[in-house]
This record gives C-alpha cells, sequence and structure tokens, in this order.
C-alpha cells in the first residue's frame, strides 16, 4: 500500500492532535481533581429543617456588609418569597434541595446554578440595574427512581426580581425584589 508524503503528514498531524487532546483532559482530570462547577460543599438534604442555615432561607447582611441570600428549591417553589437584596452590591446566593434537582436561572444575567440534593450550590451576582429579572427552574429531567418530576408545572415553576433605585444606601430604599411571581406566565 502507497501512501502519499502529504497524506502521511496529515495522519501523524490528526493522531498528534488526538493524543494532545486527550492528554489535556487527562492532566485537569488529575491534576484539577474534577469537582462540580461550585465549591464542593454538602448538606443533608433530609435534615435541611434542622440545618443552622437552611431551616429559615432567607436574606442575611453579614457585619462587613455583605449580602448572602439562602435558598430552597424544591418541587414547585423556591423557598424564601419574596427576597429583597440591594443593587450595586455583591448579593452572594446559596442554594440547595431537599428533593430532586432543580435549575436557578435569573434571566438576563449570567447567573445560573444547577441545584442538587446534597450539595450547596453557590454564586455571587451584582444587580447593575433595578427592575425586574425573571427567575426560572430550567432543570427538566428525572427523579432518582426514574419518573418524571415537575412534569407541566415546570412550565410556571419561575419567579422575579423586582427592584427600585433611591439614591440612598440604606437596604431598605436600594433593593431589588424577588418573588416567586407565576401570573405573568
Amino acid at each position: 500500500m502507497n501512501v502519499e508524503f502529504y497524506e502521511r503528514i496529515w495522519m501523524w498531524a490528526a493522531v498528534g492532535l488526538l493524543a494532545i487532546f486527550l492528554g489535556a483532559i487527562l492532566v485537569t482530570a488529575t491534576a484539577d481533581a474534577v469537582h462540580p462547577p461550585s465549591h464542593m460543599e454538602t448538606v443533608d438534604p433530609g435534615a435541611l429543617a434542622n440545618s443552622p442555615e437552611f431551616a429559615n432561607p432567607g436574606v442575611t447582611a453579614r457585619p462587613d456588609g455583605s449580602i448572602v441570600v439562602t435558598v430552597v428549591a424544591q418541587m414547585f417553589s423556591f423557598v424564601p418569597d419574596p427576597i429583597e437584596v440591594p443593587v450595586n452590591r455583591q448579593v452572594t446566593f446559596r442554594l440547595t434541595s431537599p428533593d430532586v434537582m432543580h435549575g436557578f436561572e435569573i434571566v438576563g444575567t449570567n447567573a445560573n446554578a444547577m441545584v442538587i440534593p446534597g450539595y450547596v450550590s453557590q454564586f455571587t451576582i451584582s444587580f447593575k440595574d433595578p427592575g425586574e429579572y425573571i427567575i426560572g427552574c430550567n432543570e427538566v429531567g428525572l427523579s432518582w427512581n426514574r419518573t418524571a418530576y415537575d412534569g407541566a408545572a415546570r412550565a410556571i415553576f419561575s419567579s422575579m426580581i423586582n427592584g427600585a433605585c433611591v439614591p440612598c444606601a440604606t437596604m431598605s430604599s436600594l433593593t431589588a425584589r424577588i418573588s416567586w411571581n407565576t401570573a405573568r406566565f
């Protein structure tokens, strides 16, 4: 069998590229210890009612001025309702679920988290413009026993962030409001 010189060059180049790609995957998988895209914090999903953080989800202002929103995503709802967060300040969302996987997407922003039972998902965002932002549960799939969950209600499992900007630094007058309002859909 006679293989032309240029064909051999392209074959070796293809083999070389495959080796580089597989090597990159192996290096990142072993050296970087592949984990979920969060900080890998776990919580017992069956004991959320006893958890110091998730037993009473809500908005908390820390002594350093940072804002933390603790959210529990459960079938057909997010808790708490409503949520008010400050505009133009860093807001950290901490999310978990006691039942099945959920999505937490704030439309129009880069905030999108997968909420998995037993794990704490966390992201930080700053709402630059006051107003209303739609939050939706965008995770569609099967529960652990392979039956469809949330079904037709998934289309109305959504929420809203509503804000007003007042030139004042107090949290009560410079807020974005999040409410689980399905009447708009």
